[in-house]
């Protein structure tokens, strides 16, 4: 427990003796749920590893995502935090997450909630708020998250981080999460790389990301079939396109539409057929960007003139902005204009892309 000491001053904290985590996981009945994809990590010298990739969080306000049976829970506690907050989906981990909030009493509050629908903004007290310009606040985000949920959430949040809101409020909070392997390449991925895709430029754009260390699968219970990384993030006080988060996904999105083809082939979804070639060729001329480039290989500049060139078109004709390639795909096949000869509608070659 909390030991005091001088006035003002509070000892190190440590947890009492407690069972593992094997035990925990015994004692409650515990099994990782394949269809959740959940994945328990036991190790806590790996645990302390995540952690620590955090910084320094010694009187720090601590958020962790999908604690499960709450290994990385106690080294977060073991660090030293003021307080932390748990956000746990499955009811079954909730009874264990409660015994450890009984072992650091007033410092764990457990919230049984999903984390896509939690309203972050309210999670943390106000006077940690700082500025964006300032350094980010005593705020961290840590989680070891399944993978089903990992992709959605960092959208979610990028989103957050580009309008400044949900955990992003208080200033620009930092984030360490674990990823499959190969998506934890792809967020970090340089131009011209295999793994270079939408997620890298909606997460670079934004953030300082940093592809910490990767934790082999066998570490996990059960094993998963892929190796997972760990992952800070650092929102940008500046991001390197200054957009929408809408529109720069939608242009990013189009653009990785035909990721080997010429970039101007994935452009040229951003217009309804109706003069398709003609803007495709004004965007591209308007922006300074080589449309025999593939996708990947375009830099972070080259997006923003792109972005930039194609919210100049949709301020100039506002139904560009809501315009729906796929929905103009679905509505060409449903009028009949895509029927063969037998009667049948045919697949498009951008059908089959899609």
């Amino acid at each position: 427990f909390c030991l005091m000491a001088a006035p003002g001053k509070v000892a190190a904290f440590r947890l009492p003796p407690l069972p593992t985590i094997g035990e925990i996981i015994k004692l409650f009945r515990l099994k990782a749920l394949k269809q959740l994809s959940q994945n328990f990590l036991l190790d806590l010298r790996l645990t302390d590893k995540i952690v620590k990739q955090a910084g320094e969080l010694k009187n720090a306000h601590v958020c962790e995502v999908g604690p499960g049976p709450g290994g990385i829970t106690r080294s977060i506690l073991s660090s030293g935090v003021e307080q932390l907050l748990l956000i746990e989906k499955d009811a079954r981990f909730i009874p264990g997450l409660q015994m450890l909030s009984e072992a650091a009493p007033g410092k764990v509050h457990i919230v049984h909630g999903d984390i896509l629908t939690y309203k972050m903004e309210k999670a943390f007290p106000k006077h940690l708020k700082k500025n964006w310009e300032d350094e980010p606040p005593d705020i961290h985000i840590i989680g070891n998250l399944p993978f089903s949920v990992s992709t959605p959430l960092i959208i979610k949040w990028l989103g957050n981080v580009s309008k400044r809101d949900g955990p992003f409020v208080y200033g620009r909070t930092q984030m360490t999460l674990t990823f499959q392997k190969e998506v934890g390449e792809r967020l970090t991925a340089n131009p011209g790389s295999n793994q270079r895709s939408r997620l890298s430029i909606m997460a670079q754009h934004l953030c300082t990301v940093e592809n910490c260390f990767v934790i082999p699968g066998q570490a996990f219970v059960p094993k998963p079939e892929v190796d997972v990384a760990v992952v800070h993030f650092t929102p940008l006080v500046q991001p390197k396109i200054e957009q929408p988060f809408e529109l720069v996904e939608k242009v990013v999105r189009s653009a990785f539409q035909f990721r080997r083809k010429y970039c101007f082939r994935g452009i040229e979804t951003l217009f309804p057929e109706n003069g398709r070639l003609k803007r495709t060729e004004q965007l591209m001329m308007t922006a300074d960007v080589d449309p025999t480039l593939r996708p990947f290989q375009l830099s972070m500049s080259q997006f923003r003139k792109l972005c930039n060139a194609y919210r100049k078109m949709c301020d100039e004709d506002p139904s560009l902005f809501v315009f729906d390639y796929r929905e103009e795909l679905r509505q060409k096949k449903t009028t009949g204009h895509l029927r063969g000869s037998t009667g049948q509608p045919e697949q498009t070659e951008e059908e089959n892309q899609l």
